[in-house]
């Protein structure tokens, strides 16, 4: 298929180039030494929700000056309404400044809030949700973390414990969510509770809720991962009540409104261009000085296919970005096509990290200095857990056989 720019779109992408190089704050750059979160789109060297509160005030200052600057023409939530503090643009408007702002190295704002939990509440939102919650996602004034997940009920999402009994016009809930990524750095949750727990099936009795973390009974605790970062925590709710008004959609109905939530993938522009640019940064390194220092003696012709496997199959996740946006653009919502970009992208981020360590023999194990600093070091732990963040791989390939091929889930 032919995905050259229209005119346009080259126009666009020549404006989003010109914007970025006199809108992005000289003093907001990039932390070396710090470990960024699991999400495959974000940047290395920034994490927008941890710098917006950093202790350092040029990372602080720096990153709420570039939610200014992106909020200012509504790009923050470029497909949103423009009542809402969007900007309106169409979906390859849309991907276009993803890839753009990726390219330039340069952190998108807002993250989940902007892409899943913003685009739920325009679909399934009461009009006084919209009006408190979007604009200040909009602005980048109001961060959010998903809480699905719990202690066994990851993979079956549907088995969830966390209880919501109503009283009143409020819900009192109790139980623990795990692995909520950047929860501690969140302003507001979105949360899956039970309701009704004699539901015939379980995903039934299930309610989507909107939860402040400064809520009395709500405690967030980091937890440490395999690097040593927190990028996630465990969220505890011990007698919380959250008002009734804070519900999206019916009780018992939050399961479908989960659904329609989870199918608002981004294409996955951001992780092809942080690859290619991770693998083109490897390929220059090898052929350096320093480079032929750190890499084995004996890395030759196995390691030169290796490389060309993994440029080959960054040009296939393009592609399949491409495809995604090309149906968003068509009017479609992307169903089974979301999880094959899910698996292709979440495995090729375990085999690019693999490569790099066989070249680098035991170098690949220093964890500062070393080849390329270790950067390829760090993407070995980083990606271990590629292939469950968000879905383990094993349900992305149920979907797509039972979804897209149309075989018998037995």
């Amino acid at each position: 298929m032919d995905w050259a720019d229209t005119p346009e779109q080259a126009a666009f992408r020549a404006e989003v180039r010109s914007f970025i190089g006199e809108n992005f704050p000289a003093s907001y750059r990039p932390d070396p030494d710090a470990e960024q979160s699991l999400e495959p789109e974000d940047v290395y060297g920034y994490n927008w929700p941890v710098d917006r509160s950093s202790d350092d005030p040029a990372r602080r200052e720096g990153a709420r000056a570039w939610a200014s600057a992106l909020a200012s023409r509504g790009w923050i939530t470029p497909g949103w309404p423009e009542e809402y503090g969007g900007a309106g643009l169409s979906a390859l408007e849309e991907f276009i400044l993803s890839e753009e702002m990726m390219r330039a190295g340069v952190p998108t704002v807002n993250g989940i809030g902007a892409f899943l939990l913003g685009p739920t509440l325009l679909a399934h939102g009461t009009d006084a949700q919209k009006s408190e919650h979007l604009p200040a996602i909009a602005r980048g004034e109001r961060t959010w973390a998903q809480g699905f997940s719990e202690t066994e009920s990851g993979s079956d999402l549907a088995s969830l414990r966390t209880r919501a009994v109503r009283d009143g016009e409020e819900y009192v809930v109790n139980g623990q969510k795990v692995w909520t990524s950047l929860g501690h750095h969140a302003d507001w949750l979105f949360v899956l509770v039970r309701t009704d727990p004699t539901a015939e099936r379980p995903h039934r009795g299930i309610t989507f809720l909107l939860v402040d973390t400064a809520t009395l009974g709500v405690t967030v605790r980091p937890i440490q991962d395999i690097r040593g970062d927190a990028p996630f925590s465990e969220v505890f709710f011990e007698d919380a009540r959250i008002p009734v008004a804070n519900r999206v959609g019916e009780e018992n109905r939050g399961w479908y409104v989960a659904m329609d939530a989870l199918s608002f993938e981004r294409a996955g522009i951001g992780a092809t261009v942080k690859y290619e640019q991770a693998l083109a940064r490897l390929t220059s390194y090898l052929g350096s000085p320093e480079g032929e220092e750190y890499r084995r003696a004996d890395w030759g012709h196995g390691a030169r296919r290796d490389l060309a496997r993994r440029y080959t199959e960054m040009r296939v996740l393009y592609n399949l970005a491409r495809y995604t946006v090309s149906q968003q653009a068509a009017g479609a919502v992307p169903g089974y096509e979301a999880s094959v970009n899910q698996l292709f992208s979440a495995e090729l981020h375990q085999r690019l990290a693999r490569t790099a360590a066989r070249v680098f023999g035991p170098y690949a194990q220093l964890w500062r200095g070393g080849p390329l600093d270790a950067r390829f070091t760090h993407q070995r732990l980083d990606s271990v857990a590629a292939t469950f963040l968000g879905g383990t791989a094993e349900i992305q390939r149920n979907v797509i056989a039972t979804r897209g091929l149309g075989l018998p889930r037995s």
